[in-house]
């Protein structure tokens, strides 16, 4: 496929112009003009591009790719061997950072609502953009069953903060650093808020607004929408899809 069709593709899938964001969505370093081989990942390290440079692929896809607001424009020392070794091997780099989280099948909150067994319910925002969602444990639990079905699925033990002593039913959640969110969570009167981090204050909320609290990890809550994405790409038009999870512990 040439690039030009991959990008409207991905445009008219993702709808990256419907929220705003904090860096640029959709091509972000242009490589080769025909796309056959895709390499997905959470984060464009040099993990990802070096592995897929190895993989020969032409094309990577990620959640966070490069030129985020407020970091410094210069190209050097990290960001230039980055960005070096994908025109040196005339790799495209793709992100897709918010409208991959809020697609409502293949984004990052839709795919971890699946493997936890969450019916979605709406967005906790105003509008059709939310970005932190609600819904309804389809079994409702305790919190400590409720962390222990995280740390089994995620393959990661969760940050918890237990304050009710009653079975969670409702719940909202936001994969990545969503722990800002976790006050609007409190307000539409949810059991539990999920996210990927968490701050020093996350606790205070938790404790004082009687919430259950859980941090998954950032890396762990949006490995899923990518990954899903990329399995998209491969059974909708054949491309060769390769996910590359580079572990981080955050």
């Amino acid at each position: 496929m040439k690039r030009s069709e991959f990008t409207h593709a991905l445009t008219e899938l993702l709808k990256p112009d419907a929220i705003r964001d904090f860096a640029p969505n959709g091509l972000q370093v242009e490589g080769a003009e025909n796309i056959r081989k895709i390499v997905t990942g959470v984060t464009a390290s040099q993990a990802l591009v070096d592995t897929a440079v190895e993989l020969q692929a032409d094309t990577i896809l990620v959640h966070h790719g490069y030129f985020w607001k407020g970091e410094s424009q210069v190209i050097t020392g990290m960001k230039k061997r980055r960005i070096a070794t994908l025109l040196a091997n005339d790799i495209n780099l793709y992100g897709y950072h918010l409208p991959l989280d809020i697609h409502p099948e293949l984004g990052n909150n839709a795919q971890l609502a699946k493997l936890l067994d969450i019916e979605v319910l709406g967005g906790l925002e105003s509008g059709p953009a939310s970005v932190p969602v609600h819904g309804r444990l389809r079994t409702p639990m305790s919190g400590e069953v409720f962390a222990e079905k995280i740390a089994t699925v995620l393959n990661r033990k969760p940050l918890i903060n237990i304050v009710r002593d009653k079975p969670i039913e409702t719940i909202a959640w936001c994969t990545g650093g969503g722990q800002g969110y976790i006050d609007l969570a409190v307000s539409r009167g949810v059991d539990a808020y999920l996210t990927g981090e968490a701050s020093e204050q996350t606790i205070h909320s938790s404790n004082e607004q009687g919430i259950d609290f859980f941090a998954a990890g950032h890396h762990a809550t949006e490995r899923y929408g990518i990954k899903a994405l990329g399995e998209y790409l491969a059974e909708q038009y054949g491309f060769d899809v390769t996910f590359i999870d580079i572990d981080n512990p955050v």
